[in-house]
């Protein structure tokens, strides 16, 4: 089997990579594999794990959730299904109320089409790379009879989960007044539409929404933080202080000011810094992964705010903080974590932490970066880990370094959830950027439709 875990747990087409069967399959092996042994695991009785599954709002995403409850009650886990919420819902429950495990039904940013299985353990994190690998090899070679408890588990609903995501928000931000702002949200038709809104409006906001009537087959389609445009037109034509677009699963977001200009994770995270920072509340520096640009690690530097850099992926970046007992971190995709709330990406909790670190003022006069200019470049490919080892790639991507030393760099990447290879450049000058960027793509080979 081919690699299964990639860098967001396991993601593809709905009913044809991810199937009902590999669901199912998933459901047993997660809870034969993925829990850890408890203090009570080792003889009497002990009670059944308890599985949380929470899904976004694709059409696949019944189906795929039914089928992973099925699994993990066969292997004698209890189950509850509390439908749709954001991703850090789940993050944020599975702790508070105790849960074994987590599984979260969402393929995030991508396409309908598209769907995938995320696992968190009971310290609301994604589960550890040797539990994704003991999960990865059950799903191969699955004993018929192995159950964790005797007996089948119960499935049944959870409810009121995300009144208890808003809840957790509310005791957060309850100091948070935006009586008076006039708030823009782009919910993608995904899983924080009945969580965003109301979050600012309990804050004392009045909202201007789009992208809040899903129907199975619009997550992400036009919408969403992949698609910056269609919240900067809803902050013009509405007039907003500012704009916040989410993606499908609600754990990341990117921001937009009162004149449309949209501002990435590393941007807003700059920001974040400096203000927990000065109100006595960042712990130690700020962990961010290798995509983060060469200006957020200056305004850093100049600030004295140590950076710890890790590969891409928000649980690389949330075990960085777990590893030296800091609390803020992110990625420039708008994964923005403070695990003081939950050690997850949260986009609607960044929202608000943003707002509480401008303090009433406008994004736009809150610059505590300067981007270098960048850019990236998606390259569909046959085969993205062969890719990367070809030496005429790695050969141009060591000759690139060189001409960009002191001045910029270039970052060529596989993808973890799809069959890409990402190039970044980086230098003084946007021309420059282009023409690093583009003579390495023509350098990737098994190239798709160029």
């Amino acid at each position: 089997m081919a690699r299964l875990f990639g860098t967001d747990g396991v993601r593809g087409p709905a009913g044809i990579v991810l199937t009902a069967e590999l669901a199912l399959r998933l459901g047993r092996a997660a809870v034969l594999g993925g829990i850890a042994p408890r203090p009570d695991d080792e003889g009497g009785q002990r009670p059944r794990p308890r599985v949380l599954v929470v899904r976004d709002t694709r059409a696949s995403g019944p189906m795929l959730e039914a089928a992973f409850a099925a699994g993990a009650a066969a292997s004698g886990a209890d189950v509850h299904l509390a439908g749709v919420v954001p991703t850090p819902a789940a993050a944020l429950l599975v702790r508070r109320l105790g849960y074994d495990l987590a599984a979260v039904v969402s393929a995030s940013h991508n396409p309908h089409a598209d769907n995938g299985i995320k696992l968190f353990g009971p310290d609301g994190r994604k589960l550890p790379d040797a539990l994704e690998e003991a999960v990865s090899g059950l799903v191969e070679a699955l004993p018929p009879d192995a159950v964790r408890n005797p007996g089948i588990g119960d499935v049944a609903p959870l409810l009121g989960a995300a009144e208890d995501h808003l809840s957790a928000l509310d005791e957060r931000f309850a100091a948070l007044d935006l009586t008076g702002t006039k708030v823009a949200l782009d919910c993608a038709h995904g899983a924080t539409v009945p969580v965003a809104a109301e979050a600012f409006r309990r804050r004392g906001a009045e909202v201007v929404v789009i992208g809040d009537a899903p129907d199975g087959r619009n997550i992400n389609d036009g919408v969403g933080s992949t698609h910056p445009e269609a919240i900067q037109g809803l902050v013009r034509e509405s007039g907003a202080a500012i704009g916040f677009a989410f993606d499908g699963d609600g754990d990341r977001m990117l921001a937009v000011d009162a004149d449309g200009r949209a501002y990435d994770g590393d941007e807003l995270l700059a920001i974040m810094a400096l203000h927990l920072r000065a109100a006595g509340r960042l712990q130690g520096g700020v962990s961010v992964t290798v995509m983060s640009n060469y200006g957020f690690h200056a305004a850093m530097d100049e600030a004295g705010i140590p950076v710890a850099t890790t590969p891409v992926g928000d649980r690389h970046v949330v075990a960085a903080l777990g590893e030296r007992g800091w609390n803020l971190g992110g990625e420039q995709s708008g994964h923005l974590i403070e695990t003081g709330f939950v050690p997850s990406g949260d986009g609607v909790a960044a929202a608000l932490l943003l707002m509480e670190a401008l303090g009433g003022d406008a994004l736009a006069d809150r610059r505590a970066m300067e981007r270098l200019p960048q850019t990236l470049i998606n390259v569909p490919v046959q085969d993205r880990d062969a890719a990367m080892t070809d030496t005429g790639l790695r050969d141009a991507m060591a000759q690139a370094d060189r001409d960009l030393e002191g001045r910029g760099r270039v970052l060529v990447r596989a993808s973890g959830t799809e069959q890409l290879v990402r190039v970044m450049a980086e230098a003084p000058t946007e021309d420059e950027a282009r023409r690093v960027c583009e003579a390495l793509v023509a350098r990737v080979p098994g190239r798709i439709g160029r």
